[in-house]
């Protein structure tokens, strides 16, 4: 008992403490607490986000790059990394998860995008052997038993490696062998020279000759050799120096043409290598794959080794006798007479069924004769090859013969298209007709051979005649008919671009015939129709086809006559491609067809006046004007008639009906500029006065009131007539507020009476009437510089791009009120802002014109000419800049300036408008060009 007491006593030591015992608390001892003591007791379960924590942190602390190194103050990567990981961690850590996944879901298709991008490089620069041979692979598809049996067999590779694995092992283990004294004494002798000779290569006198004489010693065989090169090099520099015949040797050449020999760089010899290595594989693997030779046989041509080139040809001729392509490279890569035996065995071989090889025998061939015996004999082999009928006829010169041969070429291929054409082609026209009759027998489901007739029968006519039209339209008919019956169906596109080919290639009429026979196929509705006939016609227009767009509008207007739109488009084609006969002809049908249409009466007069007819102008207005009682167009074009040709009595009395029976603003302000330029501005400021009772809104009126009550005023004192027309223009403003003509004519009578304050103030209520007019802030800014306020003139252009930041207008006035220094920056700004306006264009190039650039002033004159083709004051500019000759002006670019005018139609601009309604171009005494030239004339370059 008191041992076992003995042997417990101290067995509390093993048994754990209890929980948060601290040795000696109860005697006053003060406790602590190890980590050891601690253990697992603070954490019942292992954190994975405390470990991945604490691993990025052992991680980062055994990284190289010494974040963690607490040397450095402003390092704080990892400074939480020992902290608690509480549940706010947590939660940021999966939020900032998100959002790592969904910028990586936004860059996916950029990132999958480049490394795709990238696998396509790198798999173009270093592909996989097995993409190098994958048509090789799927050629072992075709492969027969008794080819895959044939195969040989590879080579026992397990004791070669064997043997490395047994090196490798020997070297790492320190092993050695015991090698045999026969290879001892073999490595032995393998380097072994012998000096002395035997004694049957030694005769009796001691001589290095053999018993049958020939020289056995190496040195004195390269000396001789060395002689014999020497003798020849003498002899060929003595026969040219002595002007003998030309050697093929030249002797001071000789070296130089050596070096300029091609050489091969290390990097291409081993591409040659591996090439050779993989192609030798392949043919060695599949002997029968003609590529493989054919791949082969090209490499080592690259490689300058022709010989082994025709080697490994002719071994692919044997391996390959089926394949025309080995023989035909065979061919190639031999000289001509080879190339000739080559060919001859490779009929042998393919039995003559190769039109290539044939054809490259004939073209071997140097004499015509010799070329039509080869293929004379081809056509034993191959009587049905078109290709080889073809090339006999086209050796053929005499027209006879070539009508024989392709007799015979008929016949023993009857469904042959070319064949038969080329036939009727060479036949006089009465056999033509019958060859192609027997065509159409032989091939019933050829279009060619029915249009082929009818153009034979279109050139064979005497002229072109209605009858001869209608032949053809029947024909044709009968041809789509028969071709439908026998399921040779053309859509109407196929029929279209026929037409198209035919016309191109000389015949119009027979181009009409398929129109008009095919031109409704697969178009149902009648609205479909219209359009995409007129389509059709515009494109037939486009590529030059005229006769077919003409039948094409004559068809669509037969079934829609009502269409004013067609008809303008058929007069304009007319009025561009066609004559002035079928122009009146047409016109008349149009006018007859649709009189209500004022423009088709409007262009028969007009065409009838430019003809220099102009009584038969004045009955087409008459009979326009009972057709379309009360038209304003008609009254005023008859009236501009008859003042234009000297008849100005009556041109008044047809203004004085228009106003009584049309009536309209533009009637009254047509018989008031009438009046005022013959000279009667009391009458004229008459009818203005009646005008304005009708139409007060009406700017025009008001503005020739008050210019025609300066002219006419009651007292004979400037000052009356200013204040006539001062309030002529006041009741303008207030019956007009949104004419800005009304307020600049206003703004600018005050500033020609002296009264520039009253023009601001015009000026400013005109602004509050029009907010953001770039007009009115240009007239306002020009106030002020006329008044010599050059800085309020750039505060109100500062002011203007305030509320019109796009306007050319004023971005191009503001460049020249800039300084010399900043102008080129302002002229950046304005062509960012306006968008390349052609204000601001010509502004540049007169900038240029000024520092001397003349060249880059003529580029950006055409750059303003094209973004702006109508504006008139930009020709004058130009114009205005051609006319000296040191900038390199001449009269055929002046003329080049005035006619892009005249064909852009240029009808506006500042100053062109105040000339182009002067007394002598309203007349018509002025010509484009003159009113270019008093406009540049009036122009002034600011410097």
């Amino acid at each position: 008992m008191a041992a076992s007491h003995q042997a417990n006593k101290h067995a509390f030591l093993s048994m754990a403490p209890p929980p948060n015992y601290v040795a000696g608390l109860g005697r006053g001892a003060s406790g602590f607490t190890t980590r050891s003591d601690i253990g697992p007791a603070r954490q019942t379960g292992p954190d994975p986000s405390s470990s991945k924590r604490e691993e990025g942190a052992k991680d980062d602390e055994e990284g190289e790059d010494g974040q963690y190194d607490d040397r450095d103050p402003e390092n704080e990567t990892g400074l939480f990394v020992g902290g608690p990981y509480e549940q706010d961690d947590e939660e940021a850590d999966r939020i900032w998860d998100a959002v790592n996944v969904k910028m990586d879901e936004r860059r996916r298709a950029k990132r999958e995008a480049r490394e795709k991008a990238e696998l396509e490089k790198l798999r173009a620069e270093r592909p996989k052997i097995q993409a190098q041979f994958a048509d090789l692979k799927r050629g072992l598809g075709g492969m027969t038993e008794s080819e895959w049996e044939s195969l040989p067999e590879a080579g026992n590779l397990t004791g070669k490696k064997r043997k490395k694995s047994e090196k490798r092992e020997a070297r790492e283990t320190g092993r050695s062998y015991a090698v045999s004294d026969s290879i001892l004494l073999g490595a032995r002798d393998q380097n072994m020279s012998e000096n002395a000779l035997s004694q049957d290569q030694m005769d009796t006198e001691g001589s290095t000759s053999s018993k049958q004489g020939i020289m056995t010693s190496l040195t004195e065989i390269g000396e001789a050799r060395n002689k014999i090169f020497s003798h020849n090099l003498d002899q060929a520099g003595t026969a040219t120096s002595l002007g003998g015949s030309a050697s093929t040797i030249d002797p001071k050449g000789y070296l130089t043409s050596l070096s300029s020999l091609p050489t091969q760089s290390t990097a291409e010899i081993g591409d040659i290598k591996k090439a050779r290595s993989l192609l030798d594989s392949v043919i060695k693997t599949n002997p029968s794959h003609a590529p493989g030779w054919i791949a082969a046989a090209r490499l080592e041509e690259v490689a300058g080794k022709m010989a082994v080139a025709r080697k490994v040809i002719a071994q692919g001729c044997d391996h390959c006798p089926k394949s025309e392509d080995v023989w035909l490279e065979n061919a190639r890569l031999n000289n001509r007479d080879n190339a000739k035996v080559v060919l001859a065995q490779a009929t042998q071989a393919l039995k003559g069924q190769s039109v290539k090889v044939w054809l490259k025998a004939a073209e071997l061939e140097t004499d015509p004769q010799s070329k039509k015996r080869v293929l004379m004999k081809s056509l034993e082999f191959l009587r049905e090859s078109v290709t080889l009928w073809k090339e006999l006829v086209n050796l053929e010169t005499d027209p006879a013969e070539a009508r024989t041969l392709l007799s015979g070429a008929v016949g023993a291929i009857p469904s042959s298209e070319a064949l038969w054409l080329a036939l009727a082609r060479l036949s006089p026209p009465t056999e033509a007709q019958k060859v192609l009759n027997q065509a159409r027998k032989s091939i019933p489901t050829s279009h060619t051979i029915w249009i082929a007739a009818l153009r034979l029968w279109e050139q064979t006519s005497e002229e072109a005649t209605d009858a001869t039209q209608t032949r053809l339209d029947g024909m044709m008919s009968k041809a789509v008919q028969s071709l439908n019956q026998k399921g040779a169906v053309l859509s109407r596109d196929q029929w279209m671009e026929e037409a198209l080919r035919v016309e191109q290639e000389g015949s119009p009429m027979t181009a009409e015939a398929i129109i008009k026979a095919t031109l409704a196929l697969g178009v149902e509705d009648d609205e479909d129709r219209r359009i995409v006939w007129v389509q059709d016609a515009e494109a037939a227009k486009d590529k030059g086809c005229v006769a077919t767009a003409r039948a094409i509008l004559t068809y669509t207007l037969r079934l829609f006559p009502d269409r004013a739109s067609i008809w303008r488009f058929a007069i304009d084609l007319e009025k561009e491609l066609g004559d002035s006969q079928a122009l009146e002809a047409l016109l008349e049908r149009a006018v007859t067809s649709v009189p209500k249409s004022e423009t088709l009466w409007l262009i028969y007069a007009k065409t009838k006046w430019d003809a220099g007819d102009i009584p038969a102008a004045r009955q087409v207005l008459i009979r326009a004007f009972e057709k379309n009682l009360g038209s304003e167009e008609i009254s005023l074009a008859a009236a501009k008639l008859e003042f234009e040709n000297g008849e100005k009595e009556a041109a008044r009395l047809l203004l004085e009906r228009a106003r009584g029976e049309v009536g309209s603003r533009r009637v009254w302000i047509k018989s008031a500029v009438f009046e005022r330029d013959e000279g009667r501005a009391s009458n004229a400021l008459e009818i203005v006065d009646q005008g304005l009772l009708k139409y007060n809104d009406e700017p025009k009126l008001w503005l020739m009131k008050a210019q025609l009550v300066q002219i006419e005023s009651v007292s004979p004192s400037r000052e009356d007539g200013i204040r006539t027309a001062r309030e002529a223009l006041s009741k303008a403003t207030r019956s007009c507020p949104t004419s800005i003509a009304v307020w600049l004519s206003a703004s600018r009578l005050e500033e020609a009476a002296g009264l520039a304050i009253r023009a601001r103030a015009l000026l400013e209520r005109a602004r509050l009437a029009n907010p953001r007019n770039e007009v009115i802030w240009l007239e306002a800014a020009r106030v002020e510089d006329r008044s010599g306020s050059p800085q309020e003139y750039r505060r109100l252009l500062s002011r203007g791009l305030q509320e019109c930041p796009s306007s050319g207008l004023l971005w191009a006035e503001s460049i020249f009120a800039e300084p010399r220094s900043t102008r080129k920056g302002r002229s950046v700004d304005a062509l960012k802002k306006s968008g390349d306006d052609a204000r601001v264009l010509c502004t540049v190039a007169q900038l240029f014109w000024t520092e001397g650039k003349y060249e880059k002033a003529r580029h950006w004159f055409d750059r303003m000419c094209k973004a702006d083709p109508k504006w008139s004051d930009g020709y004058a500019w130009w114009y205005k800049f051609e006319m000296v000759e040191e900038h390199g002006g001449n009269e055929a670019g002046r003329e080049a300036i005035v006619e892009m005018a005249r064909k852009n139609e240029a009808r506006y601009g500042e100053v062109f408008q105040a000339v182009n309604k002067s007394p002598e171009r309203i007349s018509g005494k002025w010509t484009m060009r003159q009113v270019i030239e008093e406009v540049a004339s009036r122009l002034v370059l600011k410097k």
